[in-house]
């Protein structure tokens, strides 16, 4: 940090002058003006040049070196991080500022760094925490940002950090099931597909060379096999471009607002990825929900922020309905239970919470429930998956080689001792 040294007059009318280290003039000027010092004028110390000169230069360094850092992203695990951090030392009765300061010290994502020193600058200039993080809503979404403006508002800064920690590690491992469950079946159908690809471009012609030049009619399912292989060979780089052209038109028109709305209501009455989804959905929302106005969110600004946590626009289409029946003073309970889109249990619970004016405490008891509810049903799905998909599988090998060696057999039986 550079080191200015400074003049300036006292509230007592005396001239004093020092060397103080700011971010900037202007932080310099600030922070001397609570101190009761009106600067006149201020120069970089010796010191401050040496010390500035070299931060350029480990910076410059730092650009040539972690260019990943400069160039990626910065992953939730690391906001996560950050947050705890940060609690902590509140907790331990450090400053905002210098707290700011220490992580951003030991900062290893250059590009998070960063931006936690233009957060730390604006702090130190005067601005509210939660100010200075709404700059940077790629990082800190409305639902943190919002807790954050409510911990300074109540004074428990600390409490409420701690409990976005909490609720950030919570998501995270939500997160890290699901994707750590879908990596099997993924690669099983990846490496499925390479096979048969493998098999029915290159294999398959080679062998049926051979029983086109004997010129015997072949049963009908070897000659299915080498028409399909001799399509699949012709037209490979056809197939291949309308399979990718298919893929972008469906990615584009479930991504577009009524057929955002067909799908995602259609995924909810699949069997056994329906319940998942739901399930995952109203873990995400009682979470969310109930970490907000346990922070001291209002009502209906934390019921806008715990829709956004939910990936399906049909379960989000009923919490804007709820908002609009709290505005007029119904229950949340009823107008979840109208819909027929939410668990009755979940329900049952947060009827019980609103009548015992719990119902943060009982969200959160909902959330847990049914984070251990998504265990149960992530096993059950690739339980039942990876049969289905060997069985897929299985059957198509099996088709091929039987299509192939049934054909080899009869010639074999032709070349045989009469």
């Amino acid at each position: 940090m550079p080191m200015y040294a400074y003049k300036g007059l006292a509230t007592n009318g005396k001239t004093v002058s020092g060397v103080r280290d700011a971010e900037s003039p202007k932080t310099l000027r600030h922070v001397l003006r609570k101190d009761g010092v009106l600067v006149t004028s201020f120069e970089l110390s010796k010191g401050g040049k040496a010390a500035k000169a070299h931060n350029a230069k480990k910076a410059g360094l730092s650009r040539e070196v972690d260019l990943g850092g400069l160039f990626g992203g910065v992953k939730k695990a690391e906001i996560a991080t950050f947050t705890r951090q940060m609690a902590t030392l509140l907790k331990s009765g450090i400053p905002l500022a210098e707290s700011l300061g220490v992580l951003v010290d030991q900062m290893e994502n250059q590009r998070f760094k960063a931006q936690l020193s233009e957060v730390r600058t604006a702090v130190n200039e005067g601005s509210s925490l939660g100010d200075a993080l709404a700059k940077y809503p790629k990082l800190f979404d409305d639902l943190f940002v919002s807790m954050i403006r409510a911990g300074e508002l109540a004074g428990n800064l600390d409490e409420i950090l701690t409990r976005l920690a909490d609720f950030l590690e919570s998501s995270q491992k939500l997160k890290s099931k699901v994707q750590g469950a879908m990596i099997y079946p993924t690669v099983m159908v990846i490496i499925g597909t390479i096979i048969i690809a493998v098999l029915m471009i290159k294999v398959i012609p080679e062998i049926t060379k051979t029983f086109v030049q004997q010129g015997k009619e072949l049963p009908l399912k070897t000659r299915f096999l080498i028409n399909i292989s001799g399509f699949i060979g012709r037209n490979w780089l056809l197939l291949f471009i309308m399979i990718v052209a298919g893929t972008v038109g469906f990615i584009k028109w479930k991504g577009a607002e009524g057929g955002k709305q067909i799908w995602h209501r259609f995924v909810l009455k699949i069997p056994t990825i329906g319940p998942l989804v739901r399930v995952i959905n109203v873990s995400r929302f009682s979470r969310t929900l109930g970490t907000m106005l346990a922070s001291g969110v209002p009502m209906l600004r934390a019921l806008d922020a715990a829709k956004m946590t939910m990936g399906n626009v049909i379960l989000q289409k009923v919490i804007d309905d709820a908002k609009k029946a709290v505005t007029e003073g119904e229950a949340l309970n009823a107008t979840l239970k109208k819909s027929g889109q939410f668990p009755p249990t979940m329900i049952h619970m947060v009827a019980v919470g609103e009548k015992a004016g719990q119902l943060e405490q009982m969200l959160e008891r909902i959330a847990t429930t049914y984070e251990s509810e998504i265990d149960t049903k992530l096993s059950r799905f690739i339980a039942l998956l990876e049969p289905m998909m060997l069985l897929g599988m299985g059957i198509t090998v099996a088709f091929i080689v039987i299509s192939i060696l049934e054909p080899i057999m009869d010639l074999g039986s032709l070349s045989g001792p009469k």
